[in-house]
């Protein structure tokens, strides 16, 4: 077994533990005590690092750090509709709705060279 640094997310260097793939196969129970006290262990292969083996606490804090994909989605959607709805974005639309085949052509035209 040998250490790896890693960076957490506050940017610090982090040894985490390193187990080649064989020494993960034949002394799993090892591995795993390694886990549940130090956070994480790397497995490697080929003196990479191919996996990580998370204790559980490791993992409940990585989920409940992640943002839900929804909330984002959300928020995005709520500042997209707000700009929007702003009287020159309205003002730009009327525009474009109420242009000519020809001044929408023309304005496709000027867009694409630039």
């Amino acid at each position: 077994m040998s250490a790896l640094t890693l960076q957490n997310h506050r940017g610090e260097s982090v040894a985490v533990a390193e187990f080649s793939a064989t020494e993960a196969k034949n002394s799993f129970g090892r591995v795993l005590d390694t886990a549940s006290s130090q956070g994480m262990v790397a497995i490697t292969k080929r003196d990479r690092p191919t996996a990580m083996l998370l204790s559980m606490d490791a993992y409940l804090a990585l989920i409940q750090a992640r943002p839900a994909p929804l909330d984002s989605l959300s928020q995005e959607f709520d500042a997209l509709l707000q700009h929007m709805q702003a009287p020159a974005a309205r003002d730009a639309m009327l525009d474009a709705f109420g242009a000519s085949p020809q001044a929408l052509g023309h304005a496709a035209i000027e867009q694409a060279r630039s």
